[in-house]
């Protein structure tokens, strides 16, 4: 459901909430937030709450500090392990300079620019729907995370072998009742391994629910005396956890056009999809992709076709670590690319590009190997520069 400020202001008084969470996002995708007493919220929805954004890495200098967060009504939601009397509700905030204009380093600002772009001057809308892995590992007797696995569970087993099996629920109930609803979860490959997946949603809330999930596991897995892992190569010897991103066009004619886009600029853009060290210990291991290719059905390929009736584009090479509202708004770009200037993907792979002697034969480029590589590679992006700055 979607409110207005009336209505929030309403159903505060109604619902007896006491505090009010407003959350925004440095560039990293990590979520900040303020929490105000809810007879603060009139004047947050009219003037904003200022906060110093020199304390925000990559955001402004002490000389020039005050940035104003403006909550979005349409994005409320109650904290369900809160309690009941005296609620607390969150939204997600608009950054804005004390001006009124927009915050240009503001992610979700960067994404609604996108979305409002690619209809504008394509005529559609795309859809995302997550696909997140995830560890969870036991705590030491100092509360403190370990390396050893909550259980020793493969793919898709069920209890007792899968000991996430009630975490998992715990989670998709909670989703539930803030107005997320999964699509399915399941154990992955890995020791204590786990995967949570999503249905479509337009871009924004798409990233929104996703922040929002990463933060309720951690939670979750807190309360049961875990730790969520979200890195992308946590045990060096098994599978690694990725955040596959699909994409479908409501003009489905447009899919290779958005297909070969995403291919064209993907180097550019791989520092911000793996933005992490570890992100490249897991690029071509334990099914996660390396080549630049794609194929249908084939999971080796970095984009792939499913078997699905409706045509969709799953990218298989992010992980967890990224911030989603950057990586949609670059996406969104490389689609408007493929689309305008009527690219074509060149033919699908159909190798098994997992097999190594397979690998050694193929003349496919691939994805930067380092960190540091794909940092230089956006470095020099004027595709890039163009979006982000």
């Amino acid at each position: 459901m979607l409110y207005t400020e009336e209505e929030v202001l309403d159903y505060v008084k109604e619902e007896d909430v006491k505090f009010v969470r407003l959350a925004y996002f440095d560039l990293s995708g990590k979520q900040k937030n303020a929490t105000i007493m809810a007879s603060e919220l009139p004047r947050a929805f009219a003037d904003g709450i200022s906060f110093d954004a020199s304390a925000i890495p990559d955001f402004e200098e002490a000389n020039h500090s005050d940035l104003i967060l403006y909550p979005d009504a349409s994005t409320l939601s109650v904290l369900p392990w809160r309690p009941s009397a005296g609620k607390v509700i969150r939204m997600f905030c608009d950054i804005k300079h004390p001006d009124g204009t927009p915050y240009k380093k503001d992610c979700r600002y960067l994404l609604k620019t996108a979305a409002a772009k690619i209809k504008a001057e394509c005529g559609i809308e795309l859809q995302f729907g997550t696909e997140f892995e995830f560890y969870l590992f036991k705590l030491d007797e100092n509360g403190e995370p370990t390396k050893i696995p909550f259980d020793k569970a493969g793919y898709m087993d069920i209890a007792p072998e899968d000991k996430g099996e009630n975490i998992r629920r715990n989670i998709c109930f909670t989703l539930e009742q803030m107005g997320i609803t999964p699509e399915s979860s399941h154990h992955e490959e890995g020791p204590g391994q786990n995967e949570v997946d999503f249905h479509y949603s337009d871009s924004l809330t798409s990233a929104d629910n996703a922040s929002t999930f990463k933060w309720i596991v951690r939670t979750k897995a807190q309360e049961s005396g875990l730790f969520a892992d979200f890195s992308p190569k946590p045990i060096q010897d098994k599978p690694g956890s990725g955040m596959h991103i699909n994409i479908s066009c409501s003009d489905s004619s447009k899919t290779e056009n958005i297909m070969a886009g995403i291919l064209k600029h993907i180097e550019e853009i791989t520092y911000y999809l793996n933005p992490t060290e570890n992100s490249y210990q897991r690029l071509g291991e334990s099914k996660a992709p390396k080549f630049i290719c794609w194929g249908r059905e084939n999971r080796s390929a970095l984009l792939r076709i499913p078997a699905d009736k409706n045509p969709r584009i799953e990218i298989r090479s992010p992980d967890p670590t990224c911030n989603p509202y950057i990586a949609f708004t670059l996406l969104i770009h490389a689609a408007i690319d493929g689309i305008k200037n009527n690219l074509r993907a060149s033919e699908a792979a159909t190798e098994n590009l997992f097999d190594k002697e397979v690998a050694k034969k193929v003349n496919y480029k691939m994805i930067p190997d380092t960190l540091e590589e794909a940092k230089a590679i956006a470095q020099k992006s004027d595709f890039v520069k163009g979006i982000l700055g």
